[in-house]
């Protein structure tokens, strides 16, 4: 079990050794969370959820009704709703879903998301291209990694800018959703802004 509090809020979570960061809350994890302003009117899909950290966290904020978790992973779905029951969250939505392959909505305002590595980015791809399409218009997607130039560029050719914040090593993303039709490949036009934290 850990416990640990996350920006004032006490949490809790029963995790095993079969899942991403089982002995502590990831410090990219961590890392994004810092960089949101999260609002009572957001609704947030915790995209790839693990044991349920940032939707739990998220819930205790904008409340549980506004908040779904997914994962592909079958465990990670049981640990996220039994540590939202842990967490007096219960009410939060959780999916077992490969990427957005079950998951309907597309009036998100934010989508949070610690993608897996993998070497040929299948995965950061479609949680990208597919994210987009689940935002609502002035919707955001946040992503964590410790890779900074293949997200900048997958980010600004999807929604025409990203936000890149270094928070502790880690490249937290940023990128807003103010188009229904993926950017133009015409550079001249994409924004980057980079701040240290």
């Amino acid at each position: 079990m850990i416990t640990e509090t996350v920006n004032g809020i006490l949490l809790s979570f029963e995790t095993t050794n079969t899942v991403f960061s089982p002995t502590c809350i990831d410090k990219g994890t961590l890392a994004m969370i810092s960089s949101v302003d999260f609002s009572p009117d957001d609704k947030l899909l915790d995209l790839g959820c693990g044991y349920g950290v940032v939707g739990i966290y998220a819930a205790k904020i904008i409340g549980e009704k506004n908040v779904v978790m997914s994962d592909n992973d079958q465990k990670c779905i049981e640990l996220s709703r039994k540590n939202a029951e842990i967490n007096n969250v219960d009410g939060v939505v959780t999916v077992l879903s490969d990427g957005f392959d079950n998951i309907y909505n597309n009036d998100f305002s934010l989508i949070l998301s610690n993608p897996p590595y993998h070497s040929d980015f299948s995965v950061p791809k479609h949680f990208i291209k597919k994210g987009f399409n689940r935002l609502k218009t002035d919707g955001r997607l946040f992503m964590v990694t410790k890779r900074r130039d293949w997200y900048k560029n997958k980010l600004i050719s999807i929604f025409g800018g990203v936000r890149v914040i270094e928070v502790d090593g880690y490249y937290v993303f940023c990128s807003e959703k103010r188009s229904t039709q993926y950017a133009k490949s015409n550079r001249r036009n994409n924004r980057l802004h980079i701040s240290k934290n």
